[in-house]
C-alpha cells in the first residue's frame, strides 16, 4: 500500500492530491482502494487537527450570528435570556451567560450548546 505518515506541508499536499481522485469516484468500502482512501483520509484529518485546529466559537458571537441569520431582535432573545436590559448586558459582555440561559438559547433558538459554552 506504501502509505506513510504526514509529517509536513509537502506530505499533506501530496495526500490531498491523492485523495482528490477518490472524491469524484469514491471507492467501494473494504476494497484495496477503499482501504487506501480511508487510511489517507484518517491521516489527513489527524494532520489538520494538529496543525490547523479550529477554536471554539465565542458564545456572544454565536448569539449574534443566530440573530443575524434569523433576523432576530433583542425582544426575540427575551424568552431565553430575560428582560431587554439583561439581553443588552449579555450582548455587551457585561453579564455572563448562565446555564439556564444557555439551555434556553439552545432549546428556543437552536444555537449549539457547545458554541454557547465557549472555549
Amino acid at each position: 500500500m506504501n502509505i506513510h505518515p504526514i509529517r509536513n506541508e509537502q506530505d499533506h499536499r501530496a495526500a490531498l492530491r491523492e485523495l482528490s481522485v477518490y472524491f469524484d469516484n469514491e471507492p467501494t468500502p473494504g476494497s484495496d482502494d477503499g482501504d487506501r482512501f480511508e487510511i489517507l483520509l484518517t491521516l489527513v484529518e489527524a494532520y489538520e487537527a494538529r496543525h490547523f485546529p479550529i477554536e471554539a466559537p465565542d458564545p456572544i458571537e454565536a448569539i449574534r450570528f443566530r440573530m443575524e441569520q434569523g433576523g432576530l431582535t433583542v425582544n426575540d432573545l427575551v424568552p431565553s435570556i430575560g428582560q431587554p436590559n439583561r439581553v443588552y448586558e449579555v450582548l455587551n459582555r457585561k453579564r455572563n451567560l448562565t446555564i439556564g440561559m444557555i439551555r434556553r438559547l439552545h432549546r428556543n433558538l437552536g444555537i449549539p450548546a457547545e458554541s454557547l459554552l465557549g472555549g
